[in-house]
C-alpha cells in the first residue's frame, strides 16, 4: 500500500445489490454534506420499487437494475466506483480496487453477497444462474437446447423447473419433496400439478384439516407433461454481479429448442456423482448404468441413484456461499460456520468500523424465537437498511434497538405461479417433535398449513390467495394461546379475522 495515493471517504460501501445500495441510501441521506462511496463491480445498480409494506413484517417489492447515475444524480455527496475489491486492509482502514485504486474510510459496510456454488468450478458445460450476465447466457444456450438438467431445490430451481418451455427438464433434487427449504411434501403434492398443465386447475373443495402423502423413494423419478399426465419411470429408463431479483425471468422469454410446452421430471433423493463428455462415456471401460445409447448429447450426467442422463448442459441451482473474498486476507474478521462474516445485532462484523449486511454475513446476535436467517431478497434490503441506521447511530452516538423486521420471519414470493408467504418457523425448524400441524388443502386454490407449539401459533405456509397472512402474523406476535380452537382455526366456513378482531 506505500506509496499509493489514498482517496478519503468517511463512508464506503462494497457491493451494487439490494443490501449495498440500500445501506448507501440510508447513510447518504442521513450524512447530506458528507463523502460516502459506494464500490461495485458493475455498471448497473439494483434498485427497490414499487415497495408496499403489507403487514407489520411482511413487504413486497420489485427490483429493478439502473444505472449507477441515478443514485449520484440523488445523492450529490455519493460517488459510485466501478470495480472489483482487490483487499481490505482493516487497521489502516483502506480498500484497494481491482484497478489500482485506493480508497479510505472512516466506516466500512461489506455487502458483498454471495456467489453461486457451483457443481464443478470453471466447466463451461455447468452454468450457474445468479446475476444478469449469467441468466442471458441461459436464455441463450437454452433457445438451441432440446434438453437441460437443472440441479438443485431451492428457489431459481423452483422458478426455472416453471418457467421454461420447448425444452425437457431433468430436474435431480436431493431431497424427497420439491422445494425442502421453503415447505413440506404437502406443500409440494399441492404445488406439483402446476407442471402439468399451462392452466390452473379448477378447484375442488376440500375441508379436511390434515393430508396423507406418498413420498417417492430413492431413485423414483416422477414425468409431468403439459398434456396433464403424470407417470412413474423405473430405473432402467432413460466475479459476479448482484443477484437476480424476485421475477427475474419476467419479460424474458426462457424458451429451448422443441415444440413441446413443458416436459419436467422430477428425479428424488439423488446428487450429482460425475460430469462427462459423450466421448468420455464411450471410452468408459465400466459405461455407467441407465447411460442412454441413443443420440449424442454434449454433456452426460451420472446420479447418485445409479442413473446417467444426457443433456445440452446442466445448470448448477446448488445454492451460494458467502462472498467474502477477499476481505479475508490479513484480516481477523470473525467467520460463522456457513461462512458468512459474523455480525452482531448492530451490524458489526469483528473488525472495528467494519459493519456486513445481507447475503455475505451471518446473523449472531440472540435471534428472536420467530425468526431465522435465510439468504433471500427481502433479508438483503431490511439488513441493509439496519445497517445504515447502526452506522449512522454509531456515528451519531445514539442508541438503536433491533429493527421490529427481526421479530419474525415472513417472506412473501410466487412459485408456479401461486403466491406463497412464509411465516415464523414455517417449516418447525428447530422445534423437533414439540409441534403440531393444522392443514387445509383446496387443490388447485389454496395450501394452508400452521405449526403449532404448546397451544401457540408459531409458523405458517400459506399458498394461493388465502388473506391469512396479517391474522396469523398477529397471532403469532401476541404469542396467543389458541388451544381452546383446535382445528376450528382452519375451518372455511369460519371466518377467522372475526374471532380475532
Amino acid at each position: 500500500m506505500a506509496g499509493k495515493q489514498v482517496k478519503k471517504f468517511e463512508f464506503v460501501v462494497v457491493g451494487g445489490g439490494i443490501a449495498g445500495v440500500t445501506c448507501v441510501e440510508q447513510v447518504a441521506s442521513r450524512f447530506p454534506s458528507a463523502d460516502v462511496a459506494l464500490i461495485t463491480a458493475g455498471l448497473q445498480i439494483k434498485a427497490v420499487t414499487n415497495y408496499k409494506q403489507v403487514s407489520k413484517t411482511l413487504e413486497e417489492f420489485d427490483v429493478e437494475e439502473r444505472p449507477s447515475g441515478v443514485l449520484e444524480e440523488r445523492f450529490p455527496n455519493l460517488t459510485v466506483i466501478h470495480s472489483a475489491v482487490k483487499s481490505l486492509h482493516t487497521h489502516s482502514h483502506c480498500v484497494e480496487t481491482a484497478d489500482g485504486r485506493v480508497f479510505g474510510y472512516k466506516k466500512l459496510c461489506l455487502c458483498s453477497g454471495a456467489r453461486p456454488k457451483l457443481l464443478t468450478q470453471d466447466d463451461p458445460r455447468v452454468l450457474g444462474i445468479r446475476d444478469t450476465d449469467s441468466a442471458q447466457e441461459f436464455q441463450k444456450r437454452l433457445s438451441k437446447a432440446k434438453r437441460i438438467v437443472v440441479v438443485g431445490n431451492g428457489g431459481i430451481g423452483l422458478e426455472l423447473v416453471y418457467e421454461v418451455e420447448g425444452c425437457e427438464v431433468i430436474w435431480a433434487v436431493k431431497d424427497k419433496a420439491i422445494g425442502n427449504a421453503f415447505f413440506d411434501a404437502g406443500a409440494a403434492q399441492f404445488l406439483i400439478p402446476a407442471l402439468e398443465a399451462d392452466k390452473p386447475q379448477a378447484a375442488a373443495p376440500c375441508r379436511r384439516l390434515c393430508y396423507t402423502t406418498e413420498e417417492p423413494g430413492p431413485g423414483a423419478a416422477q414425468t409431468f407433461t403439459a398434456g396433464g399426465t403424470s407417470r412413474g419411470r423405473s430405473s432402467g429408463s432413460v466475479e459476479p454481479g448482484s443477484a437476480l431479483g424476485p421475477d427475474w425471468h419476467r419479460g424474458v422469454e426462457l424458451r429451448g429448442a422443441e415444440r413441446v410446452s413443458r416436459r419436467v421430471s422430477v428425479e428424488y433423493q439423488c446428487e450429482v456423482e460425475k460430469i462427462f463428455s459423450s466421448e468420455e462415456l464411450l471410452r468408459s471401460p465400466q459405461r455407467p448404468l441407465n447411460a442412454e445409447s441413443e443420440g449424442s448429447w454434449p454433456v452426460y450426467i451420472q446420479l447418485t441413484n445409479g442413473k446417467a442422463v444426457g443433456c445440452d448442459f446442466v445448470v448448477s441451482a446448488t445454492g451460494v456461499v458467502p462472498n467474502t473474498e477477499p476481505f479475508l486476507r490479513g484480516n481477523s474478521f470473525a467467520v460463522a460456520d456457513d461462512g458468512g462474516l459474523q455480525v452482531d445485532d448492530h451490524m458489526r462484523t469483528s473488525e472495528p468500523d467494519v459493519y456486513a449486511a445481507g447475503d455475505v454475513c451471518t446473523a449472531c446476535w440472540e435471534h428472536s424465537p420467530l425468526w431465522q436467517q435465510m439468504r433471500l431478497w427481502t433479508q438483503a434490503r431490511q439488513m441493509g437498511w439496519h445497517a445504515g441506521r447502526c452506522v449512522a447511530a454509531d456515528v451519531l452516538s445514539e442508541p438503536i434497538e433491533l429493527d421490529f423486521c427481526f421479530e419474525l420471519f415472513s417472506h412473501v414470493t410466487k412459485f408456479f405461479n401461486h403466491k406463497v408467504v412464509l411465516l415464523g418457523r414455517f417449516n418447525a425448524q428447530g422445534l423437533g417433535s414439540d409441534h403440531e400441524l393444522l392443514v387445509r388443502c383446496t387443490k388447485g386454490r389454496e395450501y394452508v398449513k400452521v405449526v403449532l407449539s404448546r397451544g401457540r401459533m408459531v409458523g405458517a405456509v400459506l399458498i394461493g390467495e388465502t388473506d391469512l397472512e396479517e391474522t396469523f402474523e398477529n397471532l403469532m406476535l401476541n404469542r396467543m394461546d389458541l388451544t381452546a380452537y383446535g382445528e376450528e382455526l382452519l375451518n372455511p366456513d369460519v371466518d377467522i379475522e372475526d374471532y380475532f378482531d
